[in-house]
């Protein structure tokens, strides 16, 4: 199985078009060591020529073109996209169906409440119709059943309802249903190779372990370092925790762990975060957060990380 990172960014990508908090203005300045990001989506594929693309973020384009592989100009026409899957229906991860238009119609695959945001509180489907009847959407079963997609052939996936929020523009935003945010055991049905994909992981449930504990791969939250970042450097009102994110510190004087204890406990697997807030000191190479990431064996997503199981 081939993993491939579009992007690995939180919405805004890196940096951010409005943003002049430390990172934004130390990577624009030259003054910090580190990689521009573009938003959150990975592809994967068993053959090489068939590719599931995972979420469709507004930097679909640029993303697309990145990857020759997406792109084999076998025709006049041609993707080697074969399906997409949406795992929440969030702004960063669902307008670039939007660029895609000339493509229709596209296979989706999503939920049943994704559908429903993406047909009514932010109606994609209904506004591609017109593009050569649009996007035609397949259900997604929850709670694992094991399900294939003849799209693409080779993989087994397994989709589990994460704790999570539905979008601020969702009629239910502040009243969460299972199917609102997923994550996914992908498995390569000739070589074994198993990876858990859960970039909106906002809290550790025990119906995740089971998957969880089959991985060889963990492609994870890694939004933001602490519960308060952005509080602290944005004036938000809202911590990681009240928005679905988990954050990598944990607090240990409540005793509530962060995704770097919680990962600590696989050190045998590869262990990677994405979708990382510009505000994320893990961002700056040199800095001390990334070290504490190193010394744990925890590495960071960027945009062209190839991962093979």
């Amino acid at each position: 199985m081939h993993i491939r990172v579009l992007g690995s960014a939180a919405g805004g990508g890196f940096p951010q078009w409005n943003c002049n908090c430390p990172n934004c203005s130390g990577i624009r300045q030259g003054t910090i060591k580190a990689t521009p990001r573009t938003q959150s989506s990975i592809t994967v594929s068993a053959d090489g020529e068939n590719w599931l693309l995972f979420n469709t973020s507004p930097d679909i384009r640029a993303q697309l073109e990145s990857f020759t592989p997406l792109q084999p100009a076998r025709s006049v026409r041609d993707t080697g996209i074969s399906a997409i899957m949406l795992i929440d229906s969030q702004i960063d991860h669902s307008t670039g169906l939007l660029m895609l238009r000339e493509g229709c119609p596209h296979t989706v695959y999503c939920t049943d409440m994704v559908f429903q945001d993406l047909s009514k509180g932010f109606p994609i489907f209904p506004m591609l119709e017109a593009w050569n009847g649009g996007l035609k959407r397949r259900p997604i079963p929850l709670y694992a059943e094991p399900f294939h997609l003849p799209e693409v052939p080779g993989l087994r996936l397994q989709a589990v309802s994460l704790s999570s929020k539905a979008p601020p523009y969702s009629p239910h935003r502040h009243d969460p249903h299972p199917g609102d945010n997923i994550g996914l055991l992908i498995t390569d049905t000739n070589t074994g190779g198993k990876l858990f994909y859960a970039p909106g992981l906002g809290e550790i449930e025990e119906h995740l372990l089971p998957l969880i504990d089959q991985a060889d791969c963990l492609l994870v939250d890694g939004t933001l370092w602490q519960d308060d970042e952005l509080i602290e450097l944005m004036g938000a009102d809202k911590r990681g925790s009240d928005i679905g994110h988990l954050p990598q510190m944990g607090d240990p004087e409540q005793g509530i762990p962060g995704m770097i204890d919680f990962l600590s406990q696989y050190p045998d697997k590869e262990r990677v975060l994405i979708h990382i807030n510009n505000t994320n000191p893990i961002l700056v190479e040199d800095s001390p957060e990334r070290g504490v990431l190193d010394q744990a064996g925890i590495k960071v997503a960027y945009d062209g990380m190839d991962i093979h199981l």
